[in-house]
């Protein structure tokens, strides 16, 4: 066949692109005018830049600094280098056994095990349109379950799990995740208690910060690193000011079992504790101050409910146990004097307390935020400039003042008609225990009888708690697991039918940033053509959508690019499409008076005007409602409770096992690039130790180590080092999955080792950091790391027959029409789902919504009259409606 000399420059380029790693940084300067040279403007996790492309192949980047104030690795090499990677899925694909006998013995025992035969995207899409219909029409909708959680694949409006969810509820709904992995067991305690999630909440303007504070105390948090990258399009804005606090002369405090890069940077003082005890730290500087006379008698009386209850906790008078310094050093590995003294600095000081999320990934870890809350309000800080508490500091931007304006709005999900759920770290106890009850929140739910998973956009078995244990329970109940993604990466190797799905680079969308601050709206250009045969995730979903005969619903009856111009104009930008199209940003301005803003300041200023949302409306020491709940391991005052796992009750050289976010990385998201070459050991995930704890295991830096426990066992790269505390280990969360013959991941996975137990019944959230393991050298590696390897391809000679699908769901499903919804019920799940799936309103309170809302409605764009009707629709389903 004759090729092109365009063609062949294309294939050349892009074939030299994939062997040599030839990508270039170009300077924001640059120039281009040779007429090869196309200059595309995207966005991205990792910021925003041009992608120059040269016969239509990418070769190379542009950051833009006029934007981002600090371009990192994972755009400049990551986020491209890994398109022409050999872990792409080019081709629809099928594990044998299944496409051998999709509806009897698939043997889904082999499920990364065999290899995948490439089939046509009909047929693909016939069995996977079949699975649904099968299984839906033997045991309801409520039997497909959507594992698509959180939607970090994609910065754009058009996320994959927005979109699944979208196609579902119009053909009768599906199953779905409640909460979330970052801040599971603190999204359901603070709204009881402050009455917001707070972990996603704006933060005290920068410069209240710069002007007022004095002391600034990290606990668990790590703003350089995690700052790296958002949910949407990083820009980076807030380092500057980080540094300028620093020269300033803010005192910076760091509470962390590991020194971080936001402690090397700002030069803070590190205060080494043991994990999992933070809450003894609080409730001891707590009891000191009050003891010391410290505490703020007349800010507990105006601001705050439960002082007594709980001043009585910290002097014993419910438990005989003094929660005194003393008491406290012997838990947390912190010396009496260093918390005295530490509480005296905070109650003599102007304090801003951060605290990161991972502490609240972890057994009983309702209590850790709510400790410093207590300690905070003790010493009369919540409110006050400069001053109080802070749970996004280290993500977001937090801290950036803030536009106000409203987004582009892109498709939305709709109403599930299915109401089954499942709490996001709880995936594999629904597998194996259909059926049965537990309660979220004071809410009692069953779990459903899942026989079908769709993965769209997400590596499940990446994010999910005890590995070993979710593929048992995947391959013992669930009976067709479809991968919906561009790599292969665990969950792809994992599946029975994998949809290649296009990178962000290959499909047009619009995104905005950062996440707080709402200043941007960014346009990502499509870059190059999809790769191989891969389909964008909208192109899928609408070709499915065809196929259950639902397609004009599912586009609205629009074109692709006239839903994109629809949500950009519903956003607050001015620019005109065209030329917004072509520069690819808008600017939202942000008004002067955002600069003044501090958190929960009108609170303070007037509590009777601007009360918390919570049940009293003030900041609650003690929690009546919690007390109701009767929840046996959530206590309704801050408690220390000993964890299952901890240094604590460990055994004889048990460590424990701290699984930050990863450095170089989002989650598992760039595993599969180049980058890895700055961190890895050997080709595989590194895990800091501490000096002296290698000494003793006689491990050296280079070395491989194997990691195990009950649960399983892992093979990592030793790195040692004196910035983790002795007793302590540090792996980075997101490696990808690779199991040898022994069964050890020899890509270092963190989840094979963490547990599935939930952080207490209250939030059914996960305890990922609540992880005792043991370490040693590893002398019998039996190959490199081959989790970037692709599994083995077969090819038929022809494709196989799949029978015409009867498709009868949409017919079955009137999706709602027969049922008149209000206003405000059409517009919530049109126009507040466009990350997860709606909220049930049952799990929150009135007043409650009233605080959630704060933050959810400028992003839904929804104007006063509309946030009315929403607001009514709320009030009449929400939990304490009558």
């Amino acid at each position: 066949m004759a090729i092109s000399r365009r063609n062949f420059l294309k294939t050349s380029i892009a074939t030299a692109v994939a062997a040599g790693g030839g990508l270039m940084v170009y300077p924001a300067s640059k120039f281009f005018d040779d007429e090869d040279i196309e200059v595309i403007p995207h966005a991205s996790h990792w910021g925003p830049f041009n992608a120059i492309v040269k016969a239509g192949v990418l070769v190379g980047i542009q950051p833009r600094k006029e934007i981002d104030a600090m371009p990192t690795e994972m755009l400049t090499e990551g986020l491209i280098g890994r398109v022409y990677d050999k872990t792409r899925v080019k081709y629809p694909m099928v594990r044998a056994s299944y496409l051998a006998d999709p509806k009897g013995d698939n043997k889904p025992h082999l499920r990364g095990k065999e290899p995948f035969v490439r089939v046509s995207w009909e047929t693909a899409l016939s069995l996977v349109a079949d699975a649904i219909q099968t299984t839906a029409t033997n045991h309801g909708n409520e039997a497909i379950f959507s594992s698509s959680y959180g939607g970090w694949s994609h910065a754009g409006l058009m996320r994959p799990q927005v979109l699944q969810g979208r196609f579902f509820n119009l053909i009768g709904g599906q199953s779905t995740t409640t909460g979330d992995y970052s801040g599971g067991a603190s999204q359901v305690i603070l709204p009881h208690v402050i009455g917001d999630m707070e972990v996603y909440s704006p933060q005290t303007a920068w410069p209240v910060i710069e002007e007022h504070t004095e002391t600034f105390v990290l606990i668990g948090c790590d703003p350089w690193k995690n700052n790296r990258i958002e949910f949407r399009v990083a820009d980076h804005q807030m380092y500057t000011h980080w540094k300028q606090f620093a020269d300033k002369g803010i005192k910076f405090i760091s509470i962390n079992p590991q020194r971080t890069r936001t402690d090397d940077e700002l030069n803070a003082e590190w205060v080494k504790i043991v994990p999992n005890t933070d809450t003894a730290l609080f409730l001891a500087m707590a009891q000191h101050i009050y003891v010391s006379g410290l505490h703020d008698t007349a800010y507990l009386e105006r601001y705050t409910v439960g002082a007594d209850k709980y001043i009585d906790h910290l002097m014993g008078k419910d438990d005989g146990v003094i929660k005194s310094p003393e008491w406290a050093a012997n838990i947390t590995g912190v010396s009496a004097e260093n918390i005295k003294a530490m509480a005296e600095r905070f109650a003599t000081s102007k304090t801003q307390f951060a605290a990161g999320w991972s502490l609240q990934r972890a057994n009983h870890g309702e209590m850790t935020h709510w400790a410093i809350i207590n300690f905070a309000a003790m010493l009369g800080k919540i409110g006050k400039p400069g001053e109080g508490v802070g749970f996004s500091w280290h993500y977001g931007n937090g801290g950036m003042p803030q536009s106000g304006k409203a987004l582009p709005m892109g498709l939305s999900q709709g109403k599930n008609p299915v109401s089954a759920t499942c709490p996001a770290s709880r995936i594999s106890e629904m597998l194996m225990n259909p059926g049965k009850k537990f309660t979220r929140d004071g809410i009692e739910y069953s779990y459903p009888d899942i026989k079908m998973v769709y993965n769209a956009g997400n590596n499940l078995l990446s994010h999910q708690q005890d590995t070993n244990e979710l593929i048992a329970a995947l391959n013992h109940k669930v009976e067709i697991f479809v991968c919906q993604d561009p790599w292969w990466c665990a969950s792809s190797r994992y599946a029975d039918i994998v949809l290649p799905a296009t990178s962000t680079l290959e499909r047009d969308d619009l995104s905005s940033g950062g996440t707080y601050s709402n200043d941007k709206i960014y346009a990502m250009r499509q870059v190059i053509q999809p790769y191989g045969e891969s389909l964008d995730d909208f192109e899928i979903f609408r070709k499915l959508a065809e196929i259950f005969n639902v397609a004009e619903k599912f586009t609205d009856g629009l074109s692709f690019d006239a839903i994109l111009k629809r949500a950009y104009k519903a956003s607050s930008a001015t620019l005109p499409f065209d030329e917004f199209w072509q520069t690819g940003v808008a600017m939202l301005p942000v008004p002067p008076q955002a600069n003044h803003w501090v958190r929960h300041g009108d609170f303070y200023q007037d509590p009777d005007g601007f009360p918390l949302h919570t049940t009293s409306g003030k900041i609650e020491l003690y929690c009546q409602d919690i007390a109701n709940f009767e929840v046996e391991d959530c206590p309704p005052m801050p408690t220390f409770l000993e964890p299952f796992e901890y240094l604590g009750n460990a055994k004889p050289n048990q460590v424990h096992v701290v699984s930050p976010h990863p450095y170089m990385r989002v989650h598992s998201q760039l595993a599969n690039s180049d980058v890895r070459k700055y961190e890895n050991v050997q080709g595989r995930q590194y895990v800091l130790i501490n000096d002296m704890d290698a000494q003793r295991h006689g491990i050296r830096s280079g070395q491989l180590v194997e990691i195990f426990n009950k649960r399983g066992r892992v093979i990592a790269g030793a790195k040692v080092s004196d910035k983790v505390m002795p007793g302590v280990i540090s792996l980075e969360e997101g490696a990808w999955l690779q199991f040898d013959s022994q069964g050890r991941c020899n890509g270092g996975s963190i989840n094979v080792l963490t547990s599935s137990q939930a952080s207490s019944d209250l939030s059914q959230a996960t305890s990922a950091n609540t992880c005792l393991a043991y370490i040693q050298r590893c002398r019998d590696p039996e190959s490199s790391n081959l989790a970037f390897e692709p599994p083995k391809i077969v090819t038929l000679d022809t494709d196989v027959r799949i029978d015409t699908v009867a498709t009868t769901l949409a017919n079955q499903h009137t999706t709602g029409a027969d049922t008149k919804q209000s206003i405000g019920e059409e517009l919530f799940y049109q126009r507040c789902t466009m990350c997860h799936s709606a909220k049930d309103p049952k799990q929150y309170t009135k007043t409650q919504w009233h605080g959630i809302t704060k933050s959810m409605f400028p992003r839904a764009g929804l104007n006063p009259i509309e946030r009315e009707e929403v607001m009514a629709f709320l009030e009449a389903n929400a939990k304490d409606a009558k």
